[in-house]
């Protein structure tokens, strides 16, 4: 029997993984992203899909560790500086959008027929915005450290706070048969408070006094198991103690992860952490997807489709509007209400409190948590949509200045990293340059250090005229795209035959193409750079100086000698490395063929 039930729980384990194996890489080969990947595989998998897992619930509760643990990493990335800045959007930000939200969401109720008590619990649960799928979204886009995505994580944060002083109001709210459990509760709410912030405080005083000693006892220890033993427990332990608080298990995790971020572990600690916490978290979204009850959908579909798309569409004009009058830019404002507008995890925790309390009935509760897990499962599909749709932002030319005229000695086409390098020389010398770039973000960048770029594609001859190049005695071409230095090059060797053509090459295929643009001097830019690592490498071996020149000069003259032999024979890069193989094989003394590069 005890084989029997093993089985049974290996079986729910493979079916969670192949389900997750199978839907997410599906789904983001669709662009579709992972969250959807993961709500479909657990409707698929779930009690109302095919039923090969029957118990959601338990699975959720688990599962629930994934947030947990992506909000210690997301405190591992805040310092208690930086987070002491954003308290404005924390408590200003937040409270403004949750106030907003709850009342405009507790309109919709009444105006849905329900009682006040019904429509202000529903709307606070769909106020509580889900962490984990928009914590997820910003992750897969990279906008966490972005000033807009740091304003979402605030506003997540205090909202995870207000799930304490919200479960308070549902006991307050209780009908009158309920008396003596409402009097119990009012008597011990100073208790209750009590412990919460003993539960703040001993959580603090651990993070400032005994984490960073422990460790580093354990980094003595040289135990990568332990190490990672002890990330766990860090974690884990923080989310009791807060549980235990009646308080919020992430942010418990959240605290000590902020209490750790100038810690010398921190990025240790991270790398353990992300395992568990990516796995857990897309238990979480299949244990989502689960939880929809599609008999429940479809017995009371017309209410549930109208209160998801009211809920939605309310908060997420409501989200807007809070945001620009927040003074966020629209493109900012709509991005938070597209990514906000669905209610999140916290809200079962509040539905099951108001259903053991009597504030709800048993249908309420299925039809608000049905509403809750489309808008989740919506969410995904509405950003896709959103990313599509979107126009996106021009580029502002506010203070940058096209080439018109100028005349110098030396004309640069492309100021990136090799450019900047390459004009050193001649800015040395104190000859006159013009300096010309596409990239508006690289000149406001320049301005800053002290170089005047201007504006200009060097493709279009009528730019390069405009540049002074018709006068310049070099023409440096060092833009960092292999067929545009290719074209700028052709167009300046036929339009201003009077300049020096210098050329940046990326491999050798490329030079090739330079050479019947019979530039004046060209160089790859990863060959030099290796010639010279190669030289080092040749003196550590214990070379002297004149024997490591002489080899390097070898290599040089056998290169240029290839490069002939490829141009005389129009081989290419990848057939010149095959010859250059076959002359090492046969010339041994002459050492290996170079690379393509």
């Amino acid at each position: 029997m005890a084989v029997e039930g093993s089985a049974g729980d290996l079986l729910k384990v493979v079916t969670l993984l192949g389900a997750a194996v199978v839907a997410v890489p599906l789904f983001k080969r669709l662009g579709l992203g992972s969250v959807l990947g993961y709500l479909a595989a657990g409707l698929a998998i779930g009690p109302f899909g095919m039923g090969l897992i029957s118990d959601p619930a338990t699975i959720l509760h688990t599962a629930e560790l994934g947030v947990v643990m992506y909000l210690f990493v997301i405190g591992l990335e805040m310092q208690p500086s930086h987070l002491w800045s954003l308290r404005r959007a924390i408590f200003g930000l937040g409270s403004l959008q949750v106030v907003v939200c709850g009342l405009l969401l507790t309109g919709v109720g009444l105006a849905f027929g329900f009682p006040l008590g019904v429509s202000f619990v529903s709307a606070m649960g769909f106020v509580l915005t889900s962490t984990a799928v928009v914590m997820q979204l910003l992750g897969e886009r990279g906008d966490m450290a972005q000033p807009r995505g740091q304003k979402i994580v605030a506003i997540l944060l205090f909202e995870d706070l207000l799930i304490v002083p919200l479960l308070a109001v549902v006991t307050f709210m209780a009908p009158p048969d309920l008396a003596g459990p409402v009097a119990a509760a009012t008597s011990s709410r100073w208790s209750t408070i009590g412990m919460a912030l003993g539960s703040l405080v001993a959580l603090v005083a651990a993070g400032v006094w005994l984490l960073n000693p422990l460790f580093r006892v354990l980094a003595r220890a040289k135990a990568r198991e332990v190490m990672t033993a002890a990330a766990l427990l860090v974690v884990l332990g923080a989310a009791l103690l807060m549980q235990v608080g009646g308080l919020s298990m992430a942010m418990g995790a959240f605290l000590a992860g902020v209490l750790l971020s100038e810690s010398t572990f921190r990025h240790q600690l991270e790398a353990d952490i992300e395992p568990f916490r990516g796995l857990l978290l897309g238990l979480f979204f299949l244990s989502v997807g689960m939880s929809l009850d599609l008999a429940a959908v479809a017995s009371n579909w017309p209410i549930i489709v109208a209160g998801v798309l009211a809920m939605m569409v309310v908060k997420a004009l409501c989200i807007y509007g809070v945001a620009r009058f927040a003074k966020s830019s629209h493109a900012d404002a709509l991005d938070r209400a597209v990514l906000m507008a669905q209610g999140g995890e916290f809200a079962f925790v509040l539905f099951a409190a108001a259903l053991g309390a009597k504030v709800i009935d048993p249908v309420v509760n299925a039809n608000m948590t049905a509403i809750v897990v489309l808008s989740m499962a919506l969410t995904p599909l509405v950003v896709l949509v959103h990313r599509r749709l979107a126009t996106k932002p021009g580029v502002s030319m506010e203070g940058i200045e096209a080439v018109n005229g100028q005349a110098a000695s030396v004309l640069v086409i492309g100021f990136g990293r090799f450019g900047q390098i390459a004009s050193q020389g001649v800015i040395a010398r104190g000859a006159s340059i013009t300096i010309i770039d596409n990239n508006v973000q690289m000149i406001r960048d320049a301005e800053a250090y002290g170089f005047k770029v201007y504006y200009g594609d060097g493709c279009r001859a009528d730019v390069l005229h405009a540049a002074g190049a018709h006068t310049a005695q070099a023409i440096l071409v060092c833009v960092d795209n292999k067929d545009a230095a290719t074209r700028v090059a052709e167009l300046a060797k036929t339009e201003f035959p009077q300049a020096e053509l210098l050329v940046r090459a990326f491999d050798r295929e490329h030079v090739l193409a330079l050479r019947k643009a019979d530039v004046s001097y060209l160089v790859r830019e990863t060959f030099e750079s290796a010639m010279a690592m190669g030289r080092q490498a040749v003196l550590t071996l214990g070379a002297e100086e004149e024997e490591a020149t002489a080899i390097m000069e070898h290599l040089r003259q056998r290169d240029a000698e290839r490069m002939d032999m490829e141009a005389a024979g129009g081989l290419f890069a990848g057939r010149s490395l095959v010859l250059g193989r076959t002359l090492a094989r046969k010339e041994p003394q002459d050492g290996p063929a170079p690379a393509a590069s």
